[in-house]
């Protein structure tokens, strides 16, 4: 959790509360902004820039049009784990919409952050994935217009880490089939 603390990103937006009272927040802080649960600390959610929304947005279409029957795309929702309650810009979790009617998903096959500003934190954010099981975990550099994929997650880490540029198709390993045109996901024309 130290390491958390490190990233002059996360010290600026840091707002200290235990996980009980994080729970009985109400969705915005004390001076209006959203926030997340990372490793028992409240971090302040940023703003997103024109990127940010394209890129995200063209993603959660994409992956909802094409994925499989018995899985939902979310986009921006919480995800519950043992100290931490993160809203990654996509995931992708097992199940119908339903079965989270009373319950936040607790892992997923896929998640993706875009990263415009916070590349940082976007990877210290790997291994809290990976010890919450989730299969693969994408963090788009939309200004450098390439992906980091983690892949493989064991013992709170992913023993897999592979670049995609912008000439890559890049497939999800737990979606054989889904494609994802880079070149199309980062065009601007």
């Amino acid at each position: 959790m130290a390491a958390i603390l490190e990233i002059p990103e996360v010290r600026q937006r840091l707002s200290r509360l235990s996980v009980e009272q994080y729970h009985r927040l109400d969705e915005l802080n004390e001076d209006g902004r959203r926030t997340e649960l990372i490793r028992g600390l409240v971090i302040e959610k940023m703003s997103k820039s024109p990127l940010h929304r394209l890129i995200a947005s063209r993603l959660y279409k994409i992956f909802l049009e094409r994925l499989p029957p018995g899985f939902t795309v979310w986009k921006e929702e919480p995800l519950t784990f043992a100290d931490s309650e993160p809203e990654p810009d996509i995931s992708v979790v097992k199940g119908v919409e339903l079965d989270f009617a009373s319950v936040h998903p607790s892992t997923a096959e896929l998640i993706i952050e875009v990263a415009v500003s916070s590349p940082t934190l976007d990877r210290e954010n790997a291994s809290l994935y990976a010890e919450a099981g989730v299969k693969e975990y994408w963090i788009i550099l939309a200004s450098e217009e390439k992906v980091e994929v983690y892949q493989q997650p064991s013992a709170g880490q992913y023993r897999q880490k592979k670049y995609a540029v912008k000439s890559d198709v890049l497939e999800c390993s737990s979606f054989p089939g889904l494609h994802v045109r880079l070149s199309d996901l980062f065009a601007r024309a």
